[in-house]
């Protein structure tokens, strides 16, 4: 009986992760080419895929490769990028905290922002279902699979997609695409154009870190709309 609660949990996940797929793999075949074309070897290309597992960071990663950035500016922007995913893990917590240590390392590999925007929707408004985590590693491993393998389809694409074909605006739409669906609030809707509004105002000041400051501008706004809805 709960083999087959775990074995639903874990389908629901990979049915409700896949139509996200639609951005994510012409996202994964941008990232393919970039990378092959900023000097990268298919292997290296590949392989950055499988162990980093974080789209926006790679992308980020293969620009700065490109234009000879050192070292040391490469390892913090990328690491600025991905720090995001330490907010994720937070809201998580509470929901994960009774599992193992290898259960837990295996989810804090597979938490990307996908995976995560269907997930905590289901963890938040079904907070009893049993063996929630199954839900996760169904959202998880759809991404991850997805992600190699459109990975893989553009380092063996190369160079030689048409360049009427600029597939660049993916990565704003498919972050849209997790956005939208979880406006369901004022505080949600005020957290998403004051984070959106600060990141570009932040950018266009050339303001180290942006993307950190623009997410905290984001946090401190929920909290406080949040608090605003409840005592109405």
């Amino acid at each position: 009986m709960q083999i087959m609660k775990k074995l639903e949990v874990f389908k629901q996940g990979i049915l409700e992760e896949l139509p996200l797929q639609l951005g994510v793999f012409p996202f994964g075949i941008f990232y393919g080419i970039m990378a092959i074309e900023s000097g990268l070897t298919p292997m290296q290309a590949f392989l950055m895929s499988s162990i980093i597992f974080g789209g926006a960071s790679q992308i980020a990663f293969v620009q700065l490769i490109s234009n000879a950035t050192p070292f040391g500016v490469l390892v913090t922007t990328v690491g600025a990028i991905n720090s995001r995913h330490f907010l994720y893990s937070i809201s998580m917590m509470e929901f994960l905290k009774n599992l193992s240590i290898k259960w837990r390392i295996v989810l804090a590999y597979l938490l990307t922002d996908e995976a995560y925007a269907i997930s905590i929707r289901k963890f938040i408004h079904e907070p009893n279902t049993s063996f929630l985590h199954f839900h996760l590693l169904g959202t998880g491993i759809t991404l991850f699979f997805s992600w190699q393998i459109s990975t893989l389809t553009g380092v063996l694409i190369g160079g030689d997609l048409p360049q009427f074909l600029d597939l660049q605006f993916i990565i704003p739409l498919t972050f849209i695409a997790i956005i939208v669906p979880m406006i369901k609030s004022i505080s949600t809707f005020l957290v998403v154009i004051t984070s959106a509004f600060s990141g570009l105002i932040l950018k266009s000041l050339d303001i180290n870190f942006w993307i950190i400051v623009s997410g905290i501008i984001g946090v401190l706004v929920g909290i406080v709309s949040g608090k605003l809805d409840k005592n109405k």
